[in-house]
């Protein structure tokens, strides 16, 4: 008596079922291919018109703070709390580790951009990133919404 190692062929998985998932996954992946190198059967959506443009800095200071500067007069719009707006402070390091990556100077200043429907968008004119704020939430919103309404004279 001989152990025989092999499965059984009744273990075997059927051939015809697998062939046709393959094939359907090299379908799919074609088909998103084509779209995506085309741009057929794509759906953009158009910005609402522009209605208020603001342009900002900011700057990391050693409290852990952060100042939000008008890039024209120079001085703080606002000031950010050390831990506080986790929103704000990742959407900016995500922008200026982009901006590091490319060489871009981080005294070029971010444009918010403030639209007929309510959205803003922020804008990266150094590295051409667009980040539409209300994607993220009202509450993520609000807190770029502050600044646009913020006035230029220190607090």
């Amino acid at each position: 008596m001989s152990s025989s190692t092999s499965p059984a062929h009744g273990d075997a998985l059927p051939r015809g079922p697998l062939i046709a998932i393959g094939a359907m996954v090299a379908a799919v992946l074609v088909s998103v291919s084509f779209v995506r190198l085309t741009g057929i059967g794509v759906i953009r959506v158009q910005d609402a018109p522009t209605v208020s443009v603001r342009e900002f800095r900011f700057e990391d200071r050693a409290d852990g703070s952060i100042a939000v500067l008008d890039p024209a007069s120079g001085r703080v719009v606002e000031s950010v709390a050390p831990g506080s707006n986790g929103f704000l402070r990742g959407t900016m390091r995500g922008l200026a580790r982009e901006r590091k990556r490319q060489g871009v100077s981080p005294e070029l200043p971010f444009r918010m951009l403030g639209r007929a429907d309510g959205r803003l968008t922020l804008e990266d004119p150094g590295t051409g990133r667009r980040v539409d704020l209300g994607s993220f939430g009202p509450s993520n919103a609000a807190a770029f919404a502050q600044l646009m309404a913020a006035p230029t004279a220190e607090r």
